[in-house]
């Protein structure tokens, strides 16, 4: 019986741990977009006409 508990409060604590990672995850995605959005258009204009 034992086991059982120790086996529901891992996977509760592992779940509440993982919004955490995804959401950094998804915040360092977004500011990677935000970044190409901004860097890529300036540099491959700047290329064609330079």
């Amino acid at each position: 019986m034992l086991s059982i508990w120790r086996d529901f409060l891992v996977a509760v604590v592992g779940v509440l741990r993982k919004p955490d990672e995804r959401a950094l995850a998804e915040e360092r995605r977004r500011a990677v977009e935000r970044l190409a959005d901004t860097t890529i258009p300036r540099s491959s204009t700047g290329r064609a006409r330079g």
